[in-house]
């Protein structure tokens, strides 16, 4: 049966599987979300995401459990697998919350930040309440990561929020560390971008030109960097994300060589040589147009 590897819906499942190699969870049951949130200064969740969150987990598990009975071709209905909101207490949500709390912060860059502030500082005494004059956040600079960080948590029966999972993290959150090093890509993952690339390469606009290969090879190498940088908080469509950043290597590869062209076409006419048929032809139309 013929599959298609380039579809959103299985482009998310691997970047959350890739995802997850970087991530400590309590429970591996945990390493699925149900809602994507950024808690309050408190540390809080507002009640109606919380909400969403139930809503979001009952239409999850229906579909999981709808894909898995026609997994063998049967023909159902995802109606009949649906589950009730009532059904779906507030302790069984997993909410991915958006925070670096738990990333290390980069004192250099901290403090480079700070001193730039200092002498152009985006506050003045006429802006802040009182003496003090509040730091900015864009003070704080964290290390960098190869994706956006977060955590997992949950909501226990007295009503408080506690963290099941961790990302860049290695080990349990008391004995564990930092780490962004350990996790890995999928190989699924990896072949989609291959897909991506090959597809991309064969589109009209691309294929004529000699250093096709070249122009691939620099996309694949940039979706291998950036790949799992795809925010899933801020969009559902990584197929874009990743098209954008392989148009804009390819057409970085056809600067490149444009301007080289331009650079040998240049000193084969200072030294008296015929350039390429490109630049023949582009002076063979000017000195028409010239001449009329």
């Amino acid at each position: 049966m013929k599959h298609n590897y380039l579809n959103n819906k299985d482009i998310l499942k691997e970047i959350h599987k890739s995802k997850t190699t970087y991530c400590w969870f309590e429970d591996p049951e945990y390493s699925n979300y149900d809602i994507i949130v950024t808690a309050n200064s408190k540390g809080v969740i507002p009640k109606k995401e919380v909400l969403q969150g139930r809503k979001n987990r009952a239409e999850r598990l229906a579909k999981a459990a709808h894909e898995l009975a026609t997994a063998d071709g049967t023909k159902r209905k995802l109606d009949e697998f649906e589950i009730k909101l009532k059904d779906v207490k507030d302790v069984d949500v997993v909410f991915r919350v958006m925070t670096w709390a738990h990333v290390p912060i980069d004192d250099v860059k901290t403090r480079k930040a700070q001193e730039a502030e200092e002498e152009n500082p985006s506050e003045t005494e006429y802006d802040a309440d009182g003496d003090a004059i509040p730091t900015s956040k864009a003070t704080t600079k964290y290390v960098k990561v190869n994706f956006p960080p977060f955590q997992h948590w949950k909501i226990n029966e007295a009503g408080e929020f506690y963290i099941v999972g961790i990302s860049h993290w290695k080990g349990d959150p008391v004995a564990g560390n930092y780490s962004r090093d350990h996790g890995g890509m999928t190989n699924k993952l990896a072949l989609m971008f291959m897909k991506l690339c090959e597809r991309y390469a064969t589109r009209s606009n691309w294929r004529g030109y000699t250093y096709n290969d070249e122009m691939r090879s620099q996309a694949l190498l940039q979706l291998s960097q950036i790949g799992l940088q795809f925010d899933e908080s801020k969009s559902q469509n990584p197929f874009a994300y990743y098209t954008a950043a392989i148009t804009n290597s390819f057409t970085r590869v056809l600067n490149i060589e444009k301007r080289n062209q331009n650079l040998r076409d240049d000193i084969l006419e200072m030294n008296n040589l015929n350039p390429s048929y490109t630049r023949q032809g582009m002076n063979s139309g000017s000195s028409s147009s010239y001449e009329e």
